[in-house]
């Protein structure tokens, strides 16, 4: 058994456990942001209650039961966090479907450390998206057995149910998860940065045949908080030399890792001439040795600070 914990022993441990905690948070959530408002009152919690823990189970698995019920009384009455593919078919590609649903609150990105996140499946934008379907304690059942690997003891105890109300909830959250689109991304190889180089080249040279060999055919593209997407190479072009034309002659800087997978900012050059200003994250999936999909996340206010990307450029 453990013994009870000093504060400076718990304030050194709640922080060691703070970064699983926030990718835990953040499955459930789908947004950065509440996903820190859920750890930062899960160690409030922990902080407040530490006295009557006294060691009675693992402070990995107390933390975690805080954490889940942080982000259980969140999810209460809230609709999901979809993606625009999660509404309806892809769209045409012409400006009067632009639409802006305002009942919806849009799946967010999350900076991933290259190194640690770019091999998990669990945090690709399509597996948080498709955990979203999930009534929020079947989206736990499956993270913590999925993703977490605990046991069903362990699910049951924490969640304070039975064994059998934990398979059963996730067997039927398998279920709902087989039947959505998860068509995953690879993994960037090394070889796939030179790949990644010669889009933002070719996207800063608005170039459309060496776009041509750089994006599939079958490629998608979503901008939130618009609501359409679009599939097909031909359809994105036909946007980015339509109703998008106002992307040629943009910038594009690294921004690390979103959920993975390669993020960029993009600024447009500004009306007045001055430089040039956020338009949207770029986040990029590949496969196949090819860009399969780019979102162009468009809340840049919120998502710029977060990824550490400059208010503006500089002409």
């Amino acid at each position: 058994m453990e013994t009870a914990l000093s504060d400076s022993d718990l304030g050194a441990q709640l922080e060691h456990h703070r970064r699983e905690l926030t990718a835990y948070c953040y499955r459930m959530l789908a947004s950065p942001f509440e996903a820190e408002d859920a750890v930062q009152e899960t160690m409030i919690r922990a902080w407040r209650g530490h006295e009557g823990f006294e060691g009675r189970a693992a402070l990995r698995s107390w933390l975690y039961r805080i954490a889940t019920n942080v982000c259980l009384d969140m999810l209460h009455g809230r609709e999901r966090r979809p993606r625009p593919m999660d509404l309806g078919p892809a769209g045409a590609p012409v400006v009067e479907n632009l639409n802006i649903p305002t009942e919806v609150t849009w799946l967010q990105p999350m900076p991933t450390p290259e190194e640690a996140a770019i091999a998990d499946e669990s945090l690709r934008l399509a597996f948080v998206a498709a955990l979203q379907h999930l009534p929020p304690r079947q989206r736990a059942v499956l993270i913590l057995a999925e993703v977490l690997r605990w046991q069903a003891t362990e699910i049951g105890e924490l969640l304070e149910t039975s064994v059998a109300s934990v398979n059963s909830a996730l067997q039927r959250a398998r279920a709902t998860i087989a039947a959505r689109d998860m068509t995953q991304s690879e993994p960037v190889r090394p070889e796939d940065r030179e790949l990644l180089d010669r889009y933002v080249q070719a996207f800063q040279d608005y170039d459309m045949d060496a776009l041509t060999a750089l994006i599939r055919e079958d490629a998608t593209q979503s901008m939130p908080p618009f609501d359409l997407w679009l599939s097909g190479r031909d359809d994105m072009f036909t946007w980015w030399l339509g109703p998008g034309i106002g992307c040629r002659g943009s910038r594009v800087i690294p921004a690390g890792s979103a959920n993975g997978s390669p993020a960029y900012g993009q600024y447009k050059p500004a009306e007045d001439g001055g430089g040039y200003i956020p338009w949207a994250l770029q986040v990029l999936e590949l496969s196949g040795g090819k860009i399969r999909e780019i979102t162009f996340f468009l809340d840049t206010d919120v998502l710029f600070p977060l990824f550490g990307l400059p208010p503006r450029l500089e002409a």
